[in-house]
């Protein structure tokens, strides 16, 4: 709720909150501080802003509220750091490939236990209530609405790519109107051109379906439904 009228640091810190709460739970500040690109004092201040003495009194509510929630991210990330700076252990391609496997694997375990079933009602009844459904995803989110794209034209819906080729944008969206869905999806750090696209189909008085990260993301607040993945990563390499 505040979030808008946070300073541009503590909003760098919420999103993290936001996007790595499994996280905050074991994260040192400084290793908070590090990731955020903040003086650690910053997150002092973060949790003295929402009425915490300090960090440890906070990152006890994270604690708490993940104690049934192992999601090993972190872990696989520190194995792999570990593997790699062992010069006398040679990792091979194989072990390397495992812990990737693992990682991306644990964001679909978080996935099971996060799912917002009142959402996901939600999005299935604009999809089913859509006149024309378009569906946007660049750069690595392409690969996930391009198959989207392939599964919902199993259906008798009218399904529209919205590919931006040759940088055509807001010319795929000039079709859409009232009665209309438009499908998102975006992670951080968030593409520009889906945002625009959001943004000509809510003039339009379209409605949209929004999966991305975090509620914090661009996005969020113009979805008529949100759904959040957290995806399983290792270094750069993210599940889709």
């Amino acid at each position: 709720a505040e979030y808008e009228s946070l300073p541009r640091q503590l909003k760098r810190i919420a999103n993290y909150m936001s996007q790595q709460s499994d996280r905050v739970m074991v994260d040192r500040v400084s290793d908070i501080a590090q990731q955020c690109e903040v003086h650690p004092s910053a997150i002092v201040r973060f949790s003295q802003r929402f009425g915490f003495r300090g960090f440890s009194e906070m990152q006890a509510l994270f604690r708490e509220a993940y104690t049934d929630k192992a999601t090993p991210i972190q872990n696989y990330q520190q194995r792999i750091r570990r593997m790699i700076a062992n010069r006398s252990h040679k990792a091979s391609g194989g072990e390397l490939a495992r812990e990737c496997i693992n990682a991306t694997r644990s964001g679909l375990d978080r996935l099971v236990q996060e799912l917002d079933e009142r959402e996901f009602d939600k999005a299935v009844d604009l999809l089913v209530e859509a006149d024309n459904i378009y569906v946007i995803g660049v750069r690595r989110s392409f690969s996930v609405a391009h198959y989207l794209v392939y599964s919902l034209r199993h259906t008798n819906k009218r399904i529209h790519l919205v590919s931006g080729l040759g940088g055509g944008y807001r010319e795929q969206m000039r079709s859409v109107r009232e009665g209309d869905l438009v499908v998102a999806v975006s992670f951080s750090p968030y593409g520009k051109e889906t945002q625009q696209c959001v943004r000509i189909a809510r003039h339009y008085k379209a409605r949209a379906l929004v999966i991305t990260d975090s509620q914090l993301a661009p996005l969020a607040k113009q979805a008529n439904a949100l759904l959040l993945v957290n995806e399983g990563s290792t270094f750069a390499f993210r599940s889709l």
